[in-house]
């Protein structure tokens, strides 16, 4: 059974920062790519960032450019999501998702964490 578990969340002023984890289990981590996406009260959920299975490489939306940082642990079946210089516009639950690394669709989702970022 596969679980991804999203650890990190919370309230914090504008200009600060978290650092999100994401532990998986029941899968073999190094196969898969993995992404975090968030969703804000009344919006859809969108893509934050993504990186490969192997680590060695990263996307993100336009907006945390420069501010975010999605790294991995394949030694330690995690994900993280270093987010600096928070604005309010960040507040959203934040899950982190995998996808087996031969295809495009993410499979496994967890259930979320809360972060909310205060003006």
């Amino acid at each position: 059974q596969v679980q991804l578990v999203e650890s990190g969340g919370g309230l914090v002023q504008a200009g600060g920062s978290l650092r999100l984890s994401c532990g998986a289990s029941g899968l073999t981590f190094s196969n898969y790519g993995m992404g975090w996406f968030r969703q804000a009260p009344g919006k859809e959920r969108e893509f934050v960032a993504a990186i490969n299975s192997r680590g060695s490489g990263t996307s993100y939306r336009d907006s945390v450019k420069g501010r975010f940082t999605i790294s991995r642990d394949n030694a330690k079946n995690t994900v993280y999501l270093q987010m600096n210089s928070l604005t309010p516009e960040d507040t959203a639950v934040y899950y982190c998702a995998a996808r087996l690394k031969t295809i495009q669709e993410y499979s496994y989702w967890g259930q979320g964490t809360q972060v909310t970022v205060s003006s």
